[in-house]
């Protein structure tokens, strides 16, 4: 699967507040917190699920796979979504190892299995 994803009893608000907390042990800093329901809205948009994306970076890691290879700058910043599905909230994110086998690039494997475990953790401790 191209997503890790989990289900949470929290609020889409408290995830989201847990889950920026979470980031910033693992040294991730939350470079936008959209809110998308709202900016539909804001558009004339009829979109009620609340559902926001943040935007999270390590700015040392982000260098160093930029110093590998830019394109994987078409990647950055990852992505986190935390949103409303049915009665549950959800919180996901595209796994970045599975991004970076577009690339076709075993130099920075690695650091993509790194950073997708670190994120993965920040999601686990937010449920």
């Amino acid at each position: 699967m191209f997503d890790y994803t989990v289900v949470t009893s929290k609020t889409v608000a408290d995830a989201v507040r847990s889950l920026e907390e979470n980031l910033k042990e693992e040294k991730f800093g939350v470079l936008w917190n959209f809110d998308l329901t709202a900016k539909l809205q804001e558009k004339g948009v009829d979109f009620d699920i609340p559902y926001t994306v943040l935007e999270v970076c390590n700015p040392h890691e982000a260098k160093r796979v930029l110093s590998e290879n830019l394109l994987v700058g078409y990647f950055l910043p990852c992505k986190i979504v935390v949103y409303k599905d049915g009665n549950t909230t959800k919180i996901g994110l595209p796994k970045p190892t599975m991004l970076i086998e577009m690339i076709q690039d075993n130099k920075i494997k690695g650091i993509a299995q790194d950073i997708e475990k670190r994120l993965i953790s920040s999601i686990d401790k937010s449920v």
